[in-house]
């Protein structure tokens, strides 16, 4: 059974090719439950930006209350313009330039989530030149391998992310000397698309090491950021349209150690929007190759790239098949002049004509952010479902 009524799938069809799809009703629902389930133990939550930046997408998830998480000066400043309060704007991101540190200061967002010593230095200079007090959570890199793909996977010695615990005792003696930066918090973010809730189990165990070093040297620390990294079901969209937030965050409640006063602060962004999204496309033609077919459409990697980027799963549906086709195998690729634009070998569709409309479904995170117009391509505007 299709997720789209025949009624939706009418108007699906009256727009042109390839545009993303959002169900805000799934979405209100999504936010619905991560609210709930996060109020339970009075968790905070900031929404990743870097997830989807649609206005209509961002308006319902800053009605529901969350904060944002930005890992750019272009995210900070979107977040603002669309009604976040800076009070809850958090600026995340081991690369980020003097002018977008010089404006996250004037705009006085919440938090800088530090990486480096050289990072802290930098923010403190301007921070003391703009006559502001920065405050900064340490990004620490706690070692926890994610078990998802290397691409996505954020918390090892070897990523490019965080700071390693060995250099701890160097960064306390520069914020020490920093008159400008307030340490509040610390930070851990892993990976994304993470399916099993024992890593989440393991990074609580090694934040409360991390932690009781901290305490130990009588350092207090507000704010607990546990990042966010959880997994959606791309293979069966249908079965899990709205993840397990209640078991996730338990697992939090349950082995995370908090001292008293302490905040706890996710950032989850794919977990929240994903499901809500999908990239609608036609079927140009059906070519015969030597041992398989090819379901050419004019989506492609332009519009959708993590199936190239990251070998990602993406189910496949064709909406407007023949009621009671057989079923075929297709290589369904799109038209971009790159080997790599494919969204899935061998996949069971129903026969694909000339002129079907194709879901690619739980496209709603990291999908239009990621579009490109190589080619010179060009991306038609969103269709919402209310």
């Amino acid at each position: 059974m299709s997720a789209f009524s025949p009624e939706q799938i009418v108007v699906l069809g009256q727009s042109p090719t390839p545009f993303y799809c959002y169900d805000l009703k799934l979405l209100q629902q999504t936010l619905d439950t991560v609210k709930s389930e996060s109020g339970k133990y009075g968790f905070h939550v900031h929404y990743a930006m870097k997830a989807n930046v649609e206005d209509e997408v961002l308006e319902l998830i800053r009605s529901a209350g969350f904060g944002a998480d930005c890992v750019s000066g272009g995210e900070v400043e979107k977040a603002l313009r669309a009604g976040f309060s800076a009070a809850q704007v958090v600026f995340a991101g081991v690369g980020k330039s003097d002018a977008e540190i010089i404006a996250a200061l004037r705009d006085d967002i919440f938090c800088f989530n530090c990486e480096s010593i050289p990072e802290i230095e930098i923010i403190n200079e301007h921070a003391l030149t703009l006559g502001k007090k920065a405050r900064i959570a340490l990004r620490i890199n706690p070692n926890v391998h994610a078990n998802t793909h290397h691409y996505i996977t954020t918390g090892l010695e070897e990523n490019k992310f965080g700071i390693g615990v060995n250099e701890l005792p160097a960064v306390l003696d520069v914020i020490k000397l920093c008159e400008a930066i307030s340490l509040i918090g610390l930070h851990f973010h892993i990976g994304s698309q993470i399916t099993d809730l024992n890593v989440f189990k393991q990074l609580c165990v090694r934040v409360n090491e991390i932690q009781e070093w901290f305490v130990s040297r009588k350092i207090s620390i507000q704010i607990i950021n546990v990042g966010g990294g959880l997994g959606v079901n791309y293979y069966e969209p249908d079965k899990e349209r709205i993840p397990d937030f209640a078991a996730y965050f338990k697992v939090f409640k349950r082995f995370l150690e908090i001292r008293n006063g302490q905040e706890v602060h996710f950032e989850l962004g794919r977990a929240i929007v994903a499901q809500s999204g999908t990239l609608i496309s036609r079927a140009l033609f059906v070519k015969k190759g030597v041992q398989t077919q090819f379901a050419v459409l004019d989506a492609g990697m332009t519009e959708l790239i993590r199936p190239a980027l990251y070998q990602a799963y993406h189910k496949v549906e064709n909406l407007t098949a023949t009621p009671g086709s057989k079923s075929e195998r297709y290589d369904v690729v799109g038209p971009v002049c790159e080997s790599s634009d494919c969204f899935g070998k061998a996949m069971e569709l129903h026969t694909i004509k000339r002129g079907d409309i194709i879901a690619i479904r739980t496209a709603g995170a990291y999908g239009s952010v990621m579009a490109s117009h190589y080619n010179l391509r060009q991306l038609n505007p969103p269709v919402f479902l209310k």
